[in-house]
């Protein structure tokens, strides 16, 4: 996972790697003809929000080989995990937090979800709210409230220059547009504080069939 990890990440260490790592509950690994080629790492945790109870499912480390973007077995994998995260208490509110250093790990919320914090088009003051909560709990005074992005003062990991930049195509999302305005320093490790609801009204039709392998019907 390290090997893979620095190949496409700078202002990282083994040390850093290892203890983020330490921190999560569990990691999705995608290997392609015996070689590890993806992987992700999931920290599930209750919180309690006055008096409700939620659940929440917070992505840490992501990548996949650039040679194998294109497969969708890690996010077909996440799917169905998140799906079997909301089986184990399915009363319970689960939510998904996520700190985006990457415009393409952005474009996996409009992919999967109809709603989200932060969106170009609707803002869910509800969402925003939560995001605020646990990013102030989590990462303390690194945690900008007024732009909704982590700001670590030394980058934690950053994608190397050859990967980070969208492409003209890609520049014409405008959820990519929106990325880069609301994130402005990512290519130094800032991290744009991200956050939805895992519920299958809230999901597109096929993550939703997914999900629902594993959750049954909400």
């Amino acid at each position: 996972m390290w090997a893979l990890y620095q190949f496409w990440y700078d202002a990282s260490s083994l040390e850093l790697f290892l203890s983020d790592l330490s921190t999560k509950t569990e990691v999705l690994l995608v290997s392609h003809q015996g070689r590890l080629v993806g992987f992700t790492t999931l920290e599930t945790f209750p919180w309690q929000r006055g008096d409700m109870s939620l659940k929440i499912v917070y992505s840490g480390d992501t990548i996949v080989d650039p040679f194998h973007w294109g497969q969708q077995a890690l996010a077909f994998a996440w799917i169905r995990r998140v799906g079997q995260i909301k089986h184990e208490q399915p009363q319970l509110p689960l939510y998904w937090l996520l700190i985006v250093k990457g415009h393409r790990t952005f474009k996996y919320l409009p992919t999967f979800s109809r709603t989200f914090y932060p969106h170009w088009k609707d803002r869910n003051e509800e969402l925003q709210e939560l995001a605020d909560e646990l990013a102030r709990d989590k990462f303390g005074h690194h945690y900008n409230p007024e732009s909704g992005v982590v700001e670590f003062t030394r980058s934690r990991g950053q994608l190397k220059p050859t990967i980070a930049e969208p492409s003209a195509t890609e520049l014409r999302k405008e959820c990519v547009r929106f990325f880069l305005e609301k994130n402005p320093n990512f290519r130094i490790g800032h991290e744009l504080v991200c956050i939805c609801a895992l519920e299958e009204g809230n999901m597109k039709p096929l993550p939703r069939r997914l999900f629902r392998q594993v959750a049954g019907a909400a």
